[in-house]
């Protein structure tokens, strides 16, 4: 099969293309056109030229589109569940609740699209104000580019491509080079449901190539992105007056309080931590465990981990699968292979075969060690002791990331503390900091990044704010 680039609503060739292959089996999938130079700027031109229609579009068109593309993804549930599968090795019924979950966000986008408002400004709150009344409205910004990564390829395209249309933008993609398959499915269904075209262009090929010439387009208005700080922080420096929302991963943390039930907790804590092969920017990376009930919760975790099925993601009972690269799983047990020459304890785990690495859990390892300190964005979770709960805040807080963090505690002035003092985005209070649903505003503070996804905070900043005052004495 051929993957050519969507570029003002239709398919067009590339100059050259590119294999994509399944990273469980290393099976041939497509061949996907790379975008050059011209083609980037032939999306961007398309996009640029549908901006004032979409601008123009009342709200409820923009609303009626977006359910639409609702629609057809609950009428393709399962297809769409497999395309993921095959081309991301995540497992089925992951896959599947990540196209449920792309269906909420667009419908969420449609519900937004009908209530984009702004409000009235008292200006005789001030001297000189008297005699005039003023509102603010929201308007599009215009062109929005927006690049989103492999391991949510049709959620977190939903996340950016969702509020645009609903703010009545329009979008060059840029999804994943493991992924694209899912943004072209997605990029159909959009001119199915009637989106003028060139309101969505979908690129794929090098993302230094594409991303370079995104950033120096003064067309382009804003630039979403969510991956690596690395290229976050090349973007933010490189993109001018352009607007930036970033959204840069983690390392997570949970705290476990003395006195929780662990029987009631660790199956949801073995899940977020080993979710799509822990390949999720919230998995649970590091654990926080009092040391009344430390043992106690070790044994559980380690016994709740062997029980999780490896294997084909196609397969309906399969909990892990293969890494989205072969050089993903060697840098991961590199990682791991440090940790444990500088002290830390493995208790299951550690193992690497055909793509897939072991749940892994590790224990008493050194803050400074890689698979603690940085994203090890795979299946390996380290579980440390703590005395005292301004400890245990410390630990969680001894990170240069901050997305979202979670506890577990039966008492409230311990959540209430944790909750002020943990330097994240999001804290989850007895719940696990995986947990997210699509309407609730998502982003981090430190480097995991700055603005808010969730699609009305998402809206907000794709939209640019006017102040309208009329002088009525």
């Amino acid at each position: 099969m051929k993957k050519d680039l969507w570029i003002d609503g239709e398919f067009k060739n590339a100059s050259s293309y590119m294999e994509l292959k399944n990273p469980y089996n290393l099976e041939l999938l497509a061949h996907i056109g790379s975008a050059s130079q011209e083609d980037v700027l032939s999306a961007v031109n398309a996009a640029y030229q549908a901006k004032a229609k979409m601008a123009e579009m009342p709200a409820y068109e923009r609303a009626e589109i977006l359910e639409k593309v609702a629609h057809l993804l609950k009428t393709e549930r399962e297809e769409c569940a497999e395309l993921i599968a095959v081309e991301a090795a995540k497992p089925l019924k992951a896959a599947r609740a990540e196209v449920d979950r792309t269906i909420m966000t667009y419908t969420f986008a449609a519900h937004e699209a009908r209530r984009i408002h702004g409000e009235t400004v008292p200006m005789d709150g001030a001297p000189g104000g008297q005699g005039r009344l003023a509102f603010t409205i929201r308007e599009p910004l215009g062109v929005i580019a927006a690049i989103t990564p492999f391991n949510f390829p049709m959620n977190l395209v939903a996340h950016k491509v969702g509020p645009a249309i609903a703010a009545g933008n329009s979008v060059v993609l840029k999804p994943a080079s493991q992924t694209p398959l899912s943004a072209y499915k997605i990029a159909e269904y959009f001119h199915s449901a009637g989106l003028p075209a060139g309101a969505l262009n979908v690129i794929t090929g090098s993302g230094n190539k594409i991303g370079d010439v995104l950033m120096k387009d003064n067309r382009i208005k804003m630039i979403t992105f969510t991956g690596s700080p690395e290229v976050g922080s090349y973007i933010r420096e490189h993109s001018g007056l352009k607007r930036v929302t970033l959204e840069l991963g983690s390392n997570s943390a949970l705290i476990v309080d003395d006195g929780v039930v662990l029987d009631s907790v660790i199956p949801r804590i073995v899940n977020g931590a080993f979710a799509y092969q822990g390949q999720v920017c919230i998995s649970i990376q590091r654990i926080y465990v009092h040391e009344n009930i430390f043992e106690g919760f070790v044994e559980k975790f380690v016994s709740e981990t062997k029980n999780l099925k490896v294997g084909n993601p196609l397969e309906e009972d399969t909990d892990i699968s293969a890494m989205i690269s072969r050089g993903d799983v060697q840098r991961t047990k590199e990682w791991v292979g440090e940790a444990l020459n500088n002290g830390a304890q493995l208790r299951v785990g550690g193992r690497a075969e055909d793509g897939i690495f072991q749940p892994t859990v590790l224990m008493n390892v050194p803050s400074s060690e890689k698979v603690s300190c940085e994203e090890v964005f795979a299946p390996v979770v380290s579980i440390n002791r703590f005395t005292e709960m301004d400890e245990a805040i410390n630990l969680v807080n001894d990170s240069k990331y901050g997305l979202q963090a979670g506890i577990f505690t039966n008492d409230i002035h311990k959540a209430l503390k944790a909750a002020k003092k943990l330097e994240v985005g999001g804290v989850m209070i007895n719940e696990i900091p995986t947990f997210r649903v699509d309407q609730m505003p998502y982003g981090g503070v430190k480097m995991s990044g700055m603005g808010r996804e969730g699609i009305k905070y998402a809206v907000e900043e794709m939209t640019e704010l006017k102040l309208i005052s009329f002088k009525t004495e």
